[in-house]
């Protein structure tokens, strides 16, 4: 512990320094190298760097009245057993480390992973069953293929990004708008335990920091920072997965949007991002087809889920009609006619699959997908 604590503190206190930006923190970093040296460095030293403000300097010049307050929090995460990866370590996300204004460093539970290339999957939190198995069905397929997937653990499309991760045996990350020791909404405590037995939690904030709304946005940049990727599944108008959305646009990174109804106010803002050139989402081919150099596929050797899988083949090839099914509701009549299937045998195959709980009867007789 008195290892890690010498290590980490001059970061701690390197936080501590009021107005000392992410974006000046970097310059610091590339200009002194390590927190040591900035906190060493003469006030000539410091006004060499560009954009740096007297107030910024007068905090590193007399650094010593904030010790004290750092070594409370870093006694704090180190007793709670969280991890922390600075800047400057081999192990911090390495496209992060491009955008303008990356964390100095960052606490985490779980395990870090820069072998798998990251994409992030967000939406709205007040989802419709088409966004919610949409996220669930992209994240797990995406997982398949060799990517982390990363979201924010919020309810609603996040949650469904994280889970359909989990399912796929697969990394995830999941980055916070608050502090690692405030679960944020109370009902994913589950899916975070989850997530830090089988992938990473991030935040840059101290670990009581409350779920405060202004955190949020600065949350978004830090997915959109560690990925090569964003995709935007169900987004109203004004949403934060549409800032999510312009930061990995300016980060030079690709942006997908998933459309859906032109009926449901959850789509307007994936469709404004379509009508910006954002990249429309069918599956999870049009987003491997534009990222296919990151992939790195995962092999699988095991006779045991090879033999899953030709089960499970053989069990949707008794099942015909699944394959006529969409998220949105299909009438029974559209169903007979697409499938070129007698109605009786149509009818028995929705009944099975609907106790099976693979479909859902709505009103009217319609059918579709239900909410994985």
């Amino acid at each position: 512990m008195n290892n890690s604590f010498a290590k980490y503190l001059p970061w701690f206190i390197l936080r501590e320094i009021p107005l000392l930006g992410n974006s000046v923190c970097k310059k610091l970093i590339l200009q002194f190298k390590t927190p040591e040296n900035i906190l060493k460095a003469s006030r000539n030293e410091l006004k060499s760097i560009n954009r740096i403000s007297k107030k910024v300097i007068d905090g590193i010049v007399n650094h010593k009245n904030f010790h004290d307050a750092a070594k409370k929090e870093l006694e704090l995460v180190l007793n709670k057993n969280i991890q922390i990866v600075t800047i400057i370590d081999p192990l911090y996300p390495l496209l992060l480390k491009e955008i303008p204004d990356p964390p100095p460093f960052l606490t985490y539970l779980g395990q870090l992973d820069n072998s798998s290339p990251d994409i992030s999957v967000v939406g709205s939190r007040n989802a419709t069953s088409y966004g919610l198995s949409t996220s669930n069905n992209l994240s797990y397929n995406l997982s398949k293929k060799g990517f982390q997937i990363v979201s924010g653990l919020a309810r609603g499309i996040d949650a469904m990004a994280h889970k359909g991760a989990l399912k796929a045996n697969g990394k995830t990350i999941a980055v916070m708008g608050s502090g690692l020791n405030k679960i944020y909404p109370r009902e994913n405590k589950y899916l975070f335990n989850d997530i830090a037995a089988q992938g990473t939690i991030f935040s840059e904030f101290k670990v009581n920091t409350d779920p405060l709304p202004q955190n949020f946005p600065i949350r978004n940049r830090i997915i959109a920072g560690l990925s090569c990727g964003s995709i935007i599944v169900e987004a109203a108008q004004r949403s934060g997965s549409l800032i999510t959305a312009r930061l990995a646009n300016e980060y030079n990174r690709e942006v997908f949007a998933v459309p859906g109804s032109i009926k449901s106010k959850k789509s307007q803002g994936t469709h404004f991002l379509l009508k910006q050139g954002a990249k429309l989402v069918e599956n999870e081919m049009d987003i491997i087809d534009e990222l296919h150099q990151f992939i790195h596929v995962k092999n699988y050797d095991n006779n045991s889920s090879l033999q899953k899988s030709n089960s499970d083949n053989s069990k949707l090839n008794k099942y015909n009609i699944i394959k006529f099914l969409e998220p949105y509701p299909v009438h029974i009549d559209v169903l007979i006619e697409k499938s070129k299937i007698k109605s009786s045998k149509v009818t028995s195959q929705l009944l099975d699959l609907e106790l099976e709980g693979r479909v859902i009867r709505q009103q009217g007789d319609y059918y579709s997908i239900p909410e994985e």
